[in-house]
């Protein structure tokens, strides 16, 4: 029997391994062997082995600016990493030092990791936890990580926990031939995936894109105190604050129009799509925040909205909405209609639970048409689209504008999201 500590982790690599957040053998090892409580002092055990966030500081409001993140996403992206012994690895977003710590160790002790953090505390406290554990090949740098490490570079690997709405030019300029960044990319709106962004090995000088190999969903605090940063608003949807609205720098949403706006009548559109997996609507909402002109909006419900009627949002923690002005959509779940037609019955049944329909609830003085509009845009992507694997490819503007091929418009499944930075393009290729 090991200690109460090697049980709890053992217990919590279990679980992802079950979840299929952890699948290969290396990755497993390595949640196994590093202490994620040694990188958390002060948290009781079963906390810090708990598959949850950890906040580890806060703000002068009180806001969190810094966390362990979840044990699911930290396997899920070292999984997308791809470590190999002797990499050379950039982490941006030092935290507590964990994640540089396995990191650490999958790369061996002929490897090297560098990890950036902009805070002088989380800086000397990464550094104090990893002398702890015994992670001697990483060193802890205190600066802005959208600008890497160009003194260590290049990097086989880059990795970033800290969400971003432009991939920085730094990463791409100091990743290897045959390198890879994973990092969490908000794409429009208030959707973010986890990419992995390869370059080929082959790379010809001047061939500069980047293409995906694989993308989870997720959510992280955004990077802070950089020339990438990343800020946003929250607008009160509801007098108490119970049910805010989350606006990203490109969207717009003004409190004015918006004022009142629930307390309008309801209009309900139902889709004829379904869910078995509610999980799957990730898929959902890329090619919602893709589609719709203004992205989708995440909404924050509180429990007690919720049960007042105030919202009937998709999940209880909230909704994903879109605004056009003056009235707002946002997605809802219910049962499936008895007479609903083949296609969803048979989407439905596939997933062996208990199938849900997709409805769109609409507010304000276009409710309908809004709520319609939003309907007609689920049920594309499900004729079309529901059954195909999302693809990314990220080039920086320049190289684009120097002649390379832009794609936007030449397929209705194909977007191209223009960052200040960047060209991304979002694919729904065929088979």
């Amino acid at each position: 029997m090991g200690t109460h500590a090697e049980q709890l982790r053992d217990a919590l690599v279990d679980e992802l391994l079950e979840a299929g957040m952890v699948r290969t053998p290396r990755v497993e090892v390595a949640m196994r062997t590093v202490p994620r409580h040694v990188f958390l002092p002060g948290t009781p055990l079963r906390r810090a082995y708990a598959n949850e966030v950890v906040q580890t500081k806060r703000d002068a409001d009180g806001v969190p600016i810094s966390a362990a993140s979840q044990p699911s996403i930290v396997g899920a992206m070292l999984e997308q990493l791809g470590v190999s012994p002797r990499m050379r690895i950039l982490e941006i977003g030092a935290g507590t030092g964990y994640n540089a710590a396995l990191l650490a160790y999958l790369t061996g002790d002929r490897g090297e990791v560098v990890t950036v953090d902009v805070d002088d505390d989380i800086v000397a406290g990464a550094r104090t936890a990893l002398a702890a554990a015994g992670a001697a090949n990483v060193t802890v740098l205190r600066g802005d990580g959208a600008l890497g490490a160009p003194g260590f570079a290049p990097f086989d690997r880059i990795i970033a926990t800290a969400g971003l709405w432009d991939l920085p030019l730094a990463w791409q300029e100091q990743l290897a031939p045959g390198g890879r960044i994973v990092a969490p990319l908000r794409l429009r709106g208030s959707v973010t995936r986890s990419i992995a962004f390869q370059r080929p090995s082959d790379a010809r000088p001047g061939e500069t894109a980047l293409h995906s190999v694989s993308s989870e969903m997720c959510g992280f605090m955004p990077l802070r105190a950089s020339v990438a940063s990343d800020p946003r608003r929250l607008v009160p949807l509801t007098p108490g604050g119970d049910v805010t609205l989350e606006v990203q720098q490109e969207q717009e949403a003004d409190p004015e129009l918006l004022r009142g706006v629930l307390d309008t009548e309801r209009a309900t559109v139902w889709t004829g799509v379904g869910f078995t997996d509610v999980a799957s609507a990730e898929w959902l909402y890329l090619w919602l925040t893709c589609a719709l002109p203004g992205g989708l909006f995440g909404v924050a419900v509180q429990p007690s909205a919720a049960d007042q009627g105030v919202m009937a949002p998709m999940f209880r923690w909230g909704a994903m909405a879109t605004v056009a002005g003056d009235s707002l959509a946002y997605l809802t779940f219910g049962p499936v209609a008895a007479d609903g037609d083949d296609d969803t019955a048979a989407d439905s049944a596939a997933g062996g639970g208990e199938p849900r329909e997709v409805g769109v609830i609409g507010h304000g003085p276009r409710a309908l048409e809004l709520a319609g509009f939003v309907a007609d845009q689920v049920r594309a992507w499900h004729l079309g689209y529901r059954t195909r694997t999302a693809e990314f490819t990220i080039r920086p503007i320049a190289a684009a504008e120097a002649g390379a091929r832009q794609a936007e418009g030449n397929d209705p499944g194909e977007f191209t999201i223009r960052t200040p930075n960047n060209l991304l393009t979002v694919s729904w290729p065929k088979a």
